[in-house]
């Protein structure tokens, strides 16, 4: 399209008034250095402070600056998948508000797309989170990792460059949750992660909970692969093989040593742990059915109450 620009930067953002200014000159700054054509295009999530007045002032002074918001919150990556539906970009790149992820590092990331790469990953150097998310992020790393095929360091970082091919294909999906990384990697033939930097959250809180982060592996999880359900199926298999055989054996003992209740907490001990794995199980297959049940009703992904673009 002969409307096309080069750089579309899409900056999702719930209550970030504290780093909104510096954010934004920051990200000014860096694009300019990059000598081409770009927007800005930030969407509240539904935020509560004076995010919105204060991304319309950047709008009312840089008509490159465009804003999207929400009528609540959605998340962050229906946040995205609402810029994605609106850049205009031949490269489209993602950036936090928190400036925990640098401005500084986008011109790499736009120098490695321009080397054809589909989708220019990164991951965190030096990371300043605390021990309770670094662990929970390195095991949905390698959870990513198996189920998507494309083995990278750091999917949680969310500073990352896309081909208009991929953002294109992605636009084409209408599922009601899903992560970006991992749908985006499922397009992508050239896939290339580099370093980039990463900071200390100095201002404002961060908007991900464990809670949160767990609801995102689930997505991840359930979105992506049947492995699973699969795992399940099998395991009720072993298990029931195991119960089988334990029945056969309690039978026997009884013939030889006779009624006994010695035995009597080990087989509680038993049936607990045989209930446990049922009820992960059903949980397991719940989420799919869950999935299967936002699918089918066809409810709108987010809601737009606004747009300056």
């Amino acid at each position: 399209m002969e409307d096309r620009i080069d750089t579309s930067v899409l900056v999702p953002a719930l209550n970030e008034e504290e780093s909104l200014s510096e954010l934004n000159e920051r990200l000014r700054t860096a694009l300019e250095s990059t000598g081409q054509t770009y927007e800005i295009i930030y969407i509240n999530d539904g935020s509560t402070d004076h995010t919105q007045e204060m991304l319309e002032g950047f709008r009312a002074n840089d008509p490159r600056v465009k804003v999207i918001e929400f009528n609540r919150n959605y998340g962050q990556h229906m946040a995205l998948f609402a810029g994605f539906e609106r850049a205009a970009g031949r490269v489209m790149v993602t950036i936090d508000a928190d400036l925990q992820n640098p401005p500084e590092e986008i011109p790499r990331l736009i120098e490695k797309a321009a080397e054809g790469y589909d989708v220019v990953a990164t991951y965190r150097r030096g990371r300043q989170d605390p021990v309770f998310r670094r662990w929970p992020s390195w095991i949905v790393n390698k959870i990513t990792s198996r189920l998507v095929g494309a083995k990278l360091r750091d999917y949680g970082c969310m500073l990352r460059a896309y081909s208009r091919g991929v953002i294109d294909s992605i636009n084409l999906c209408q599922e009601s949750s899903s992560f970006i990384p991992a749908l985006a990697n499922t397009y992508a033939k050239r896939i290339i992660e580099i370093e980039v930097g990463h900071e200390e959250r100095k201002k404002g809180v961060s908007k991900y909970s464990l809670f949160r982060l767990l609801r995102l592996n689930f997505d991840l999880m359930t979105g992506f692969s049947l492995l699973p359900i699969q795992v399940i199926g099998i395991l009720g298999v072993v298990i029931a093989l195991i119960g089988l055989a334990f029945a056969v054996f309690l039978l026997i003992r009884r013939l030889v040593v006779g009624p006994e209740s010695e035995g009597l907490f080990t087989l509680f001990a038993v049936l607990f742990f045989f209930m446990g794995v049922q009820i992960f199980a059903l949980g397991i297959i719940g989420e799919y059915v869950g999935r299967i049940f936002q699918e089918v009703r066809r409810r709108p992904r987010f809601i737009v109450k606004r747009e300056l673009l």
